[in-house]
């Protein structure tokens, strides 16, 4: 296991030669590193997972050196593998250099190459540290990270003004998750004593009794640190946004990086939550309620790109859902499943972009499937696998295993709720689908467009469309003895079998009616959403529900308005009133410094003079 640390030195490393070569390297050469670090990343990662299975799947921990000697305080720069740590790695390296590899064809021809591979690597290199941490400090080290990098890279163009600001937003909505997840630090630290993960858990049971306040509180802190990062409720706006950057950047940040460290985080400390069943129960709600909100947001989106955007924060909600009825291994699974039909939705996304000439509007897109049939063919098997078409996508097992375990939980209201996301569901990617491929060419640039050719532009397409198929379901997580078992995992029945039934009937009942809205009645909808209540309706849901309207009014506007009042604010005067006299005194003192010796020499005289007078007159 000593090739471990290479997982996270490879990709670290090739940001280093790429932000060292000031220049030197053609963007041929950039690209060659970036992919390289991660590909030889994944096969290392390859390696250590077949060891890892062969010896029986125990958990290994290798200590590089320690961090801080502080007293007791001894964080160390430790690595911990176990079933959960090596799912992770596989989807990060696997998935990230499947992304990689696209866009190398994606960003031909871009001036900033050696520069974005520098920050996705760091990307990968910073997720890769946070999932492999054995003790949360170094865990907060890779989740600034991955916070740092997302900043960078969505604001990759940043020459265009929206892209900064799209940038920055992210950044700040993402902090403030951030802040809460440092308290819950403190917290644990303070009342256990350690920020070691495994001592965390083991000592956490002794010390507190289920529902104690310190145990409430610390969930409550942990799941603000993931709400930001995983983009749930109510901090979700930045997602939509990030679609600033390139294509394969909001690949690996909806597919292998960014929003699923929220997901880990919480399976990961699932023991502080099961002292807080309450605070599950929230993690629950708010999974629900998120994936009603995204999917009714997805389904007014006009670009291609905010539609899937919205399709992940919907899917991230489910994975909150399992997360909060305690099925943390259906909830992993899900990640891992849809890690590999969102890297194919986004991938394929770009594919059509860069074929469009970078058009990625629904209305001026359209009558593609036969000019970009390898990107049809993604978005086809990568929405079947979204919409959870039964028995053949990966989508439907993972999504499946989710509701079974609500229903065992005995949660009817979230299990309607997840049914309700699944109708959803179907009804925007069918949605998207038939408006980017289907019917007439709505712009000179989907009329020209020029299909990708090449094996870096068809591999990765091929590799994640077959990952998405039932294939990929195939692949279980060796999450046994890491993660507790669900409250229906041992309860495999009739009642599993019909409730996949019912599942299977309305994903594809979501299908049929999105056909016949969307295809046969498209016109009549058309007419229906322009005028009244239904196109009031229609906005708000392009609008998210209008949530940053709020916020602006209810944050933006009240801070700026405080900074108004502060910028002329009395102590803040008294405090640069000060300043002003040192600066006056300054000016006045340097004004005696005339280089004339004649005048410095009767300047002492008379000082001289003036203190003896002083002297005989007070003595």
């Amino acid at each position: 296991m000593s090739l471990l640390p290479l997982t996270f030195l490879l990709p670290l490393a090739g940001t280093l030669i790429l932000t060292l070569s000031r220049g030197r390297l053609g963007a041929q050469s950039c690209a060659a590193v970036g992919v390289a670090s991660v590909g030889l990343a994944a096969l290392v990662t390859a390696w250590v997972g077949w060891r890892f299975l062969t010896d029986g799947g125990q958990g290994i921990g290798i200590t590089l050196w320690t961090w801080v000697a502080i007293g007791d305080f001894q964080p160390t720069i430790g690595l911990s593998l176990d079933g959960l740590s090596l799912t992770m790695l596989g989807i990060v390296t696997g998935v990230g250099f499947l992304i990689h590899l696209f866009a190398v064809w994606y960003m031909q021809g871009d001036a900033g190459v050696r520069r974005f591979y520098a920050y996705m690597n760091l990307f990968v290199a910073s997720m890769l540290l946070l999932v492999l941490a054995d003790n949360l400090l170094l865990l907060y080290l890779g989740w600034e990270g991955v916070g740092l990098c997302s900043y960078l890279l969505i604001g990759y163009y940043y020459r265009t003004a929206a892209n900064g600001w799209a940038a920055f937003k992210a950044f700040i909505v993402t902090r403030l998750g951030d802040v809460f997840l440092a308290l819950g630090l403190f917290l644990l630290f303070r009342e256990l004593g350690t920020l070691d993960i495994g001592e965390i858990l083991a000592r956490a049971p002794q010390v507190w009794q289920e529902g104690a306040w310190q145990a409430r509180l610390a969930a409550l802190l942990i799941l603000g640190g993931a709400l930001g990062k995983s983009a749930q409720l109510p901090l979700h706006t930045w997602l939509a946004d990030a679609m600033a950057g390139p294509t394969p950047v909001s690949a690996l940040i909806h597919a292998a990086t960014m929003v699923t460290a929220g997901v880990y985080l919480i399976a990961r400390m699932h023991g502080i939550f099961a002292l807080a069943p309450e605070v599950l129960t929230l993690v629950a709600l708010i999974g629900a309620l998120t994936l009603l909100m995204a999917g009714f947001a997805a389904l007014a989106q006009t670009d291609i790109k905010r539609v899937l955007a919205y399709s992940t924060m919907s899917q991230i909600g489910y994975m909150f859902l399992a997360l909060g009825v305690g099925a943390y291994q259906a909830a992993i699974f899900h990640l891992m499943t849809h890690a590999f039909f969102k890297a194919l939705l986004f991938l394929s996304a770009g594919a059509v972009i860069v074929s469009c000439h970078h058009e990625q509007d629904m209305r001026r897109l359209g009558g593609l499937w036969q000019k970009l049939p390898l990107p049809y063919a993604g978005f086809l098997v990568g929405g079947a696998a979204l919409a959870a078409l039964p028995l053949i996508t990966a989508g439907f097992f993972s999504k499946d295993e989710i509701l079974w375990e609500v229903l065992a939980a005995g949660q009817g209201g979230l299990l309607l709720a997840g049914l309700a996301g699944a109708v959803l569901t179907s009804l925007y990617t069918v949605r998207l689908i038939i408006g980017t491929f289907h019917g007439v060419a709505k712009s000179e640039n989907a009329r020209r467009a020029d299909a990708g050719r090449g094996l870096l532009h068809g591999l990765p397409l091929v590799v994640l469309a077959t990952l998405s198929t039932f294939l990929g379901a195939w692949i279980h997580p060796p999450l046994s003895g890491v993660l507790p078992a669900g409250p229906g995992a041992d309860a495999h029945g009739a009642g599993h079998t019909l409730l996949a039934l019912l599942a299977a009937a309305v994903s594809l009942g979501g299908v049929a009616v999105a056909i016949w809205l969307f295809h046969a009645r498209r016109h009549w909808l058309a007419q229906q959403v322009a005028d009244g209540w239904p196109a009031r309706l229609w906005q708000l849901w392009h609008r998210a529900w209008g949530f940053d309207a709020a916020y602006d009014r209810l944050f933006v506007r009240p801070y700026r308005g405080l900074v108004r009042v502060l910028h002329s604010d009395l102590i803040d005067r008294l405090l640069l009133l000060a300043a002003w006299l040192s600066w006056a005194l300054h000016r006045g003192l340097s004004g005696t410094q005339t280089g004339k010796l004649r005048l410095y020499a009767s300047t002492m005289v008379a000082g001289v003079a003036l203190v003896l007078l002083v002297l005989v007159l007070r003595g």
